[in-house]
């Protein structure tokens, strides 16, 4: 009598991933990534709790108390009018935060749209429009602020869009690029045989197959849009008192350093450095899993 023998096989629950799922494994496994997300997301933490856990009114003056050096009482000393430096670093995250993410989410929005318009048309649109950008982009951002606050007056939305006209250009040189070489392949073609619009074409066809230059564009503008913030802001151009900005506490305090009061300046550049690195680090990541 023989014995049938069945061997039960299980299914592998091993699946294969999506190319979302494989970037963001990617990202969790690059030290660079999360070093430079750690950092941001420290700032992002003071920039929204910071105000709960600060030890003094940012925008208490002091004058008793003024250019007092680091202690147990004042972690980074106080400033020209008695004001707590630690207080102020923490809180002053908030206005950079708020006003560099805007300012770089306008340049991808515009400069996503422009270069999609620029690479899929091609031709006498291209030549002029691809012009018209070349040109912005010659003129310095801190030119055109001038312009812009002549014009609009100061205030954090002229920031705003000063810097996310003053990128979008760079962003929608990248995006031409990519549009330019997506245009020549099949599912293009097959979208313009089935007489799609070319609205349909650009954004439902070629743009999510664009989506990873874009982000890598955007993470790098991010960076240059802090620095961007801080720098107009120091100039008398950007945030306006009485925020405890970065770059603008950096423009009230610099004069003390010929006094010896390093303290003043001194944690709010490193703070605009340490968070311009961060997200330097997490862009740097974010192109290392988009090509893996």
């Amino acid at each position: 009598m023989s014995t049938i023998q069945t061997t039960s096989s299980t299914p592998d629950d091993t699946r294969p991933r999506g190319p979302l799922a494989e970037v963001f494994f990617s990202l969790l496994r690059s030290r660079t990534f999360l070093v430079g997300f750690a950092i941001v997301l420290f700032w992002v933490a003071c920039a929204l709790f910071g105000e709960h856990f600060a030890p003094y009114d940012p925008l208490a003056d002091d004058i008793i108390n003024a250019l007092a050096p680091p202690s147990s009482e004042h972690w980074f000393g106080t400033d020209q009018i008695g004001r707590d430096v630690f207080s102020r670093v923490i809180v002053g995250s908030r206005d950079i935060l708020t006003v560099a993410p805007l300012a770089t989410l306008l340049a991808t929005v515009a400069g996503t749209a422009l270069g999609l318009v620029t690479g899929y048309f091609r031709g006498l649109v291209d030549d002029v429009v691809s012009r018209i950008l070349e040109a912005f982009m010659a003129i310095p951002v801190v030119i055109v602020a001038l312009l812009a606050i002549v014009a609009l007056g100061t205030s954090k939305t002229t920031v705003i869009v000063v810097i996310g006209l003053s990128f979008a250009p760079i962003i929608a040189r990248t995006v031409r690029s990519a549009v330019l070489a997506e245009r020549e392949l099949d599912y293009v073609a097959a979208a313009q045989l089935r007489h799609e619009s070319a609205l349909h074409t650009m954004f439902v066809e070629i743009l999510p197959n664009v989506i990873p230059p874009i982000l890598v564009e955007t993470t790098v503008r991010l960076g240059y849009a802090i620095f961007a913030v801080a720098t107009l802001s120091f100039m008398g151009f950007g945030i306006q008192p009485p925020s405890p900005d970065w770059g603008l506490s950096i423009s009230n305090n610099y004069g003390m350093i010929g006094g010896g009061f390093w303290w003043t300046v001194l944690f709010d550049a490193l703070a605009i450095a340490s968070l311009v690195i961060g997200v330097n680090l997490a862009a740097d990541g974010v192109h290392g899993a988009l090509n893996d």
